[in-house]
């Protein structure tokens, strides 16, 4: 899992988005809660992002150099799925760099 300590290296910000309340978000708010501290550890100087909106789909938004953005849906989505698609992410801000 080195690649937690490289958000801050290939990304400018980290978004979550998810609601309070829905049994979509559950997944996506049990993942916050587990890896937040960690993440944010790893990365102090990295915005990371929660925002909560009453009836919205669970997402993760990465932003990269020169303002681009890449987005994944994470319903229906495993808690390791997220963590996937979280690492994926970083790989794709490594790709824009090269």
């Amino acid at each position: 899992m080195a690649w937690r300590g490289k958000l801050s290296h290939n990304l400018k910000e980290l978004r979550v988005l998810l609601c309070q309340s829905s049994p979509s978000s559950a997944t996506t708010r049990t993942f916050v809660e587990k890896n937040y501290k960690d993440l944010k550890s790893l990365n102090p100087k990295l915005p990371i992002l929660i925002r909560e909106c009453r009836g919205i789909e669970p997402q993760l938004w990465a932003r990269y150099d020169m303002g681009v953005e890449r987005g994944v849906r994470l319903e229906g989505l495993t808690e390791p799925q997220i963590s996937k698609a979280l690492e994926e992410l970083v790989k794709v801000g490594e790709s824009l760099k090269a």
